[in-house]
C-alpha cells in the first residue's frame, strides 16, 4: 500500500446518524455476516431498537427495515448530528487497541483495493436493503499505511477530547466515538490521504453493493460515497484470523479417505494435537474434523495441485491455502463446488466449526490464517483471493454511527 499516482483516496465528512437511547450498547451488534441465528434472537430480545432489525430484516422484508428506520428517525430514537464531520473511533479490549476514522469513502476510486472475490447473492441482498433504506447502516473496514496528519489527528482526538459515545458491549470491548467538525482539520485529513491507497479488510460485499448502487444512478449524489472505517495499519496492525469451512453431508472418514490419493494424511485422536500440527505445518495444510478422529492434511501432490490452478494466476496466489482449498481440495478431491449452498463458513473458532459439522453430519475443514503480507501482495498485483479467505479484526461495531442519504 505505497503512495500512488492514481486517483486519490477520499474520505469526506457526513452527518452521522446515532442512537439517542439510555443504553447504547444494547442497540449495537456485530457486523451482519457474523451474527448466528442464536445471536440474532438474543439481540432482538435485548432491546426493541437493536440495529439488527435494520441490517437483518429477513429475505424479502427490506421494506420493514425502511419503515423501522423511518419510525426511529421520526420518534427521536435515532438523531442526526447537526454538523458534517469525520468520526474518530476507538476499540479497546484484552490485549488490543485500535483507532481510526469513520467517514464517507469515494466509491470507484482506484485507490480502494479489493482483495477478495464476492458472490452475487450477498451483493443482491445488501443492494436491496440499501435501496430500500437509502442508508449505509454499517461501515466497511479499510487499512492504509499512514503515519501522517490523519493518523496523528486520530490519536490527538482520542487522548485529548471528550467522546460523544462511550460504550462497553457484552463481549467486553470498550468503544468510544468522537466527532471532528473543524474544517481545517478535515481539510488536513483530505490532503494527507489524497495520494494514498487503502485495502478493503472487511466488507467486500458491501463495497460491491456501493459500486452497484452508484452504477444504477445517473449523475452525482450520496451514492457516490459509502460509509467506511479507515485504520492506519502501521500504527494499529490488524489481527488476521482464519475462516473455517464446513461441508454438510460429507462424512469425516470419507473425506479423509478420498484425500489420501493426493495428500499425506495424519490421524490424531485429539483435535488439539491436530491443530498444533496445522499451526506448525509448512506449505498448504488443513485439519479435517467432526465425529471421530481428526486428520491433518499436508504435502499435497504438486503436479495435481498445479494442474487444478487457473491459468494466469501468480505463484503467490496459487500458494495460498484458500486457493488450494477452493481450486483443488474441494472440487478435485471431493467434487464439491465452493459455493454458499455447499460450503458453510465459521469465523475464527475451530470448535464451533466442529460442532456445526456434527450437527450437519459433515466435515469441518480447519485452516491457518493467511499472512497479511500475502494478502497485500496479491491485492497489489490486482488479484483477488478466493471468497472468505480473510477475517481482519477487530471489526467495527454496527450501530454506533450510520449514514442516511437524506441527511447527507
Amino acid at each position: 500500500m505505497e503512495r500512488s499516482e492514481r486517483a486519490g483516496l477520499v474520505l469526506r465528512p457526513f452527518h452521522g446518524v446515532r442512537f439517542a437511547v439510555d443504553d447504547p450498547a444494547a442497540v449495537t451488534s456485530p457486523p451482519y455476516d457474523l451474527i448466528s441465528p442464536e445471536e440474532l434472537e438474543e439481540l432482538l430480545a435485548c432491546h426493541p431498537n437493536n440495529v439488527v432489525r435494520l441490517i437483518l430484516p429477513g429475505a424479502g422484508h427490506y421494506g420493514d427495515a425502511q419503515a423501522e428506520l423511518r419510525r426511529w428517525l421520526d420518534s427521536g430514537v435515532l438523531a442526526v448530528d447537526g454538523l458534517p464531520g469525520l468520526y474518530v473511533y476507538e476499540q479497546t479490549g484484552v490485549g488490543f487497541l485500535q483507532r481510526g476514522l469513520i467517514g464517507a469513502v469515494q466509491v470507484g476510486s482506484e485507490s480502494v483495493l479489493p482483495h477478495e472475490d464476492v458472490l452475487p447473492g450477498p451483493v443482491a441482498d445488501r443492494l436491496a436493503l440499501m435501496r430500500a433504506t437509502e442508508a449505509n447502516l454499517e461501515p466497511i473496514f479499510l487499512l492504509y499505511e499512514g503515519g501522517g496528519t490523519a493518523s496523528r489527528l486520530v490519536d490527538d482526538v482520542a487522548t485529548q477530547r471528550f467522546p460523544l459515545a462511550d460504550v462497553r458491549t457484552r463481549d467486553g470491548v470498550h468503544h468510544r466515538l468522537w466527532e471532528v467538525t473543524d474544517p481545517d482539520e478535515i481539510a488536513a485529513v483530505g490532503e494527507d490521504l489524497r495520494d494514498r491507497q487503502a485495502l478493503i479488510a472487511d466488507g467486500h460485499h458491501r463495497y460491491a453493493t456501493y459500486q452497484a448502487l452508484r452504477a444504477g444512478h445517473v449523475g452525482s449524489g450520496p451514492w457516490d460515497h459509502g460509509l467506511a472505517y479507515l485504520v492506519d495499519s502501521t500504527a494499529y496492525p490488524p489481527d488476521l484470523r482464519a475462516i473455517h469451512r464446513v461441508i454438510p453431508g460429507l462424512p469425516l472418514e470419507e473425506a479423509a479417505a478420498r484425500a489420501k490419493g493426493s495428500w499425506q494424511v495424519h490421524e490424531f485422536a485429539s483435535l488439539e494435537d491436530a491443530l498444533v500440527g496445522l499451526a506448525t505445518a509448512s506449505g498448504p495444510a488443513f485439519v479435517l474434523a467432526g465425529d471421530g478422529p481428526s486428520h491433518l492434511l499436508t504435502e499435497p501432490d504438486r503436479l495435481q495441485v498445479e494442474h487444478a490452478m487457473p491459468a494466469g494466476r501468480s505463484a503467490r496466489w496459487k500458494a495460498l491455502d484458500t486457493s488450494v482449498l477452493s481450486m483443488f481440495l474441494l472440487p478435485k478431491v471431493w467434487g464439491i463446488a465452493d459455493s454458499e449452498e455447499s460450503v458453510l463458513v465459521v469465523h475464527h473458532d475451530p470448535l464451533a466449526a466442529v460442532r456445526l459439522a456434527s450437527r450437519v453430519h459433515g466435515t469441518a475443514v480447519l485452516l491457518n490464517p493467511l499472512s497479511t503480507d500475502d494478502v497485500l501482495a496479491v491485492a497489489a498485483q490486482g488479484e483477488r483471493v478466493p471468497r472468505k479467505s480473510t477475517s481482519f479484526g477487530p471489526k467495527p461495531r454496527t450501530g454506533l454511527v450510520m449514514r442516511t442519504f437524506a441527511s447527507d
